[in-house]
């Protein structure tokens, strides 16, 4: 009783297997094609590989049997470059974009950068002319700046203006 379980068992089991029919043909463009349908009528029976219930394929698959042959003079086969126009198209158009979103990305940096510049050099110029600053801090009163603030300042304003105000070309 066992064993008749584990049989039917291992027959239901090969029994999804053997109803996959596979066909497996060459298309007009030279492609492999792998179906559980039968190929369209426009296909020739010399380009299907292999069909269902066949054990051995129903025609030497044409690919190998080129190899193996020496190649014949005669027209020659267009040669077929793996590649969609329509995809290179797109790709050359997204790698323009992402060029000129660079190219926009990189003129925003150079005029931000020559803004620092000019402002830090307005600032260090009030700085270098003795002219009391006032700023207003936290409260909303107005303070005027020590030395050693001045000090500082001018130092921080000379940094600025020695990392924005580079020529273009030595960023």
């Amino acid at each position: 009783m066992k064993s008749l379980r584990v049989a039917l068992l291992g027959l239901a089991c090969t029994l999804p297997a053997v109803s996959m029919a596979q066909w497996h043909w060459i298309d007009k463009d030279g492609r492999r094609v792998f179906s559980d349908q039968s190929p369209p009528a426009d296909i020739p029976a010399k380009n299907i590989i292999k069909q269902p219930g066949a054990r051995s394929p129903a025609v030497a698959d044409p690919m190998a049997t080129a190899a193996t042959q020496p190649a014949k003079p005669g027209p020659a086969a267009p040669k077929l470059s793996g590649t969609d126009k329509a995809l290179e198209e797109k790709k050359k158009q997204g790698d323009a974009a992402q060029a000129a979103k660079k190219k926009a990305d990189e003129e925003q940096a150079a005029q931000a950068r020559a803004d620092n510049c000019e402002r830090s050099k307005r600032d260090k110029a009030a700085f270098d002319s003795g002219v009391r600053i006032a700023r207003v801090n936290a409260k909303g009163e107005r303070e005027y700046l020590d030395d050693a603030a001045r000090a500082t300042e001018t130092k921080r304003l000379q940094g600025i203006i020695a990392s924005d105000c580079k020529p273009a070309g030595a960023q």
